[in-house]
């Protein structure tokens, strides 16, 4: 089913078992992150705190943060179910008789919802307004111990081209920097950023409008790698199986959705100089590093009566964003098809955080066809921000991770396998050299042109973890490991990395290596320096910290967990 609003939404997670109300109070400065961040390890349930200290409004989170939920808040039983549908739409064998072309009036009818409209009457999100901004009335959390401050986490940044009037919609941190503004992180690759570019350029005045807390196809719909001239809300009508409602803001002329649980008025002078933003525990696992970004005045804010704040937190995965880009991958993958001919499955996996790594199946008919899928998907709007891209045949189920590294074990050899890239990559990527641009690897591991095996080597891996005490130490390790072992791939980590935790190892990996600089080829062998890197390494940034919670808040957490009542 589709829901009108956030409120219906949790109706239907509390009804299926998939909700657990906090009544105990909670602290927003880091005890809910704290509790969340556990529910999430453990795949367990959207959560519901309905006192927070210092404010009247309860907090949701993890409300997408499991593949039932994602699903569910997309009105499916599976996200596939959205990929085989749009496959339909896309295939013109279904339109080229009167039979199969009156078959698909029903989904054909469905497209009559991608058009939002534009309702003259106030929406719910303005059953109450507040002239008089006050950010600190809202709960916001601050998520972990070095973070800069109180972060809204799950805002949908509405904006109007200068020129074409379009709006478009993302999803951007905000920074409270005081009771009236907020910092407005858009990096320099998305649409934002290039819309505030327009009204730079013209000496304006940017109006901007966010809401928080809609129903989760408009949320997810803000996330969505749509090209520009795609209103996110089109999605969303398409999604939902209804129309968006959407009314005009009360100080600006931005258009919000009609059913939104707050929504912040405001604006951005770029005639303004640029405020300090940040550190914030990013979702790559460690702290993003503070750099200058807009401030965001905000001049209204209305919400509905009974309204819910919504959150999220980012970190370490699994958490609830994982979910997000899953659904992304699947509903996106027959556009991919569509484009690479050759693709069959593709897997973004959890440890991979959006952009580090994608794991694809194709038809290696041909020679050079993994070459050619790699440079395809990194030809394409965001995936050019994919660091590894590994390519599998067919055969392979890349859902499965343990047929992917057999496949990978078998059929990669140093010398054929390893493509090496140089181009952009995502602004929270920090293992890179230079900020924004750097090296991405392609592995193909399909059967074609399997190389002759080296009699000296052997198809197996290991793992090992260093005390790493000089820049280069963990290239060294690695020579020395394999000069004496015939081990095929070889990983060197920090020691407070277990080798046996490969979830754990994956993710550091797909973080902290670039392809150029950490890799080391010994006779067709592999080995990859995936620990912390130094100044001396080549680096012309910091490295940032892992995000870690607090001793004192773990242990408040395991103190009062019986009192939170969580199963």
């Amino acid at each position: 089913m589709s829901y009108k609003d956030l409120h219906q939404f949790i109706e239907e997670l509390e009804k299926h078992g998939e909700l657990k109300r906090v009544r105990a109070e909670v602290s927003s400065k880091l005890e809910i992150t704290e509790i969340t961040d556990r529910i999430s390890k453990a795949y367990g349930p959207a959560l519901l705190f309905e006192k927070v200290s210092g404010s009247d409004y309860p907090v949701l989170i993890n409300a997408m943060g499991s593949y039932r939920r994602m699903s569910m808040g997309l009105g499916v039983k599976e996200l596939d179910e959205i990929g085989t549908l749009i496959s339909e739409y896309m295939d013109l064998g279904n339109y080229l008789s009167v039979k199969k072309l009156i078959k698909s009036i029903p989904r054909l009818l469905r497209l009559l919802y991608v058009f939002p409209y534009k309702s003259r009457s106030r929406g719910k999100c303005q059953e109450v307004i507040e002239r008089e901004v006050d950010l600190d009335t809202l709960p916001v959390l601050q998520c972990w111990p070095e973070d800069a401050g109180k972060f809204v986490t799950l805002p949908l940044v509405f904006t109007k081209d200068s020129n074409t009037r379009r709006q478009n919609v993302g999803m951007y941190r905000l920074q409270l920097l005081d009771k009236t503004s907020t910092g407005m992180h858009w990096h320099k690759h998305k649409d934002g950023s290039e819309i505030y570019k327009g009204y730079q350029e013209k000496g304006q005045r940017m109006p901007v409008s966010v809401a928080l807390g809609c129903d989760p196809a408009i949320t997810y719909s803000s996330t969505a790698p749509l090209p520009p001239m795609l209103d996110e809300m089109m999605l969303a009508g398409w999604l939902r199986k209804s129309r968006v409602k959407l009314v005009k803001c009360i100080t600006n002329d931005i258009y919000v959705p009609s059913d939104a649980e707050f929504v912040l008025e405001g604006y951005v002078d770029p005639s303004e100089d640029l405020v300090l933003e940040g550190p914030f525990g990013d979702h790559t696992g460690y702290y993003s590093l503070a750099d200058y970004y807009p401030r965001f005045h905000v001049t209204c804010i209305t919400h509905r009566r009974d309204a819910i704040y919504p959150a999220t937190i980012v970190g370490k995965p699994p958490m609830e964003d994982c979910y997000m880009a899953k659904a992304t991958e699947r509903i996106f993958l027959p556009m991919l098809r569509m484009l690479i001919p050759e693709l069959v499955d593709i897997n973004l996996p959890l440890e991979g955080v959006f952009h580090n790594c994608a794991i694809v199946s194709i038809n290696a008919n041909y020679p050079g066809a993994a070459i050619k899928t790699m440079n395809s998907i990194w030809g394409m709007g965001q995936m050019m921000y994919t660091k590894l891209i590994i390519v599998v045949d067919a055969t392979v189920d890349v859902q499965n991770i343990k047929q992917v590294r057999d496949a990978v074990l078998a059929h990669v050899d140093a010398e054929r396998s390893l493509i090496l890239s140089e181009g952009p990559l995502d602004a929270l990527d920090h293992s890179s050299n230079e900020a924004l641009y750097g090296n991405r690897l392609g592995v193909d591991a399909t059967s074609k042109g399997l190389p002759q095996q080296n009699s000296q080597r052997t198809n197996t891996y290991h793992i090992m973890s260093i005390r790493k005490e000089h820049s280069g130490q963990g290239r060294e390790a690695l020579a020395e490991y394999m000069n004496s072992h015939s081990d095929k791939f070889v990983i060197v980590v920090d020691d407070e990395i277990s080798p046996a935790d490969t979830s754990t190892v994956m993710w550091k990996v797909f973080n902290n290596i670039d392809a150029k600089r950490d890799l080391v080829i010994n006779n067709g062998r592999i080995g990859i320096d995936a620990t912390k890197k130094w100044k001396e390494e080549g680096l012309t940034r910091d490295w940032p910290k892992d995000i870690e919670m607090t001793e004192e808040m773990k242990q408040r957490v395991a103190e009062r967990w019986r009192q939170y009542d969580i199963d």
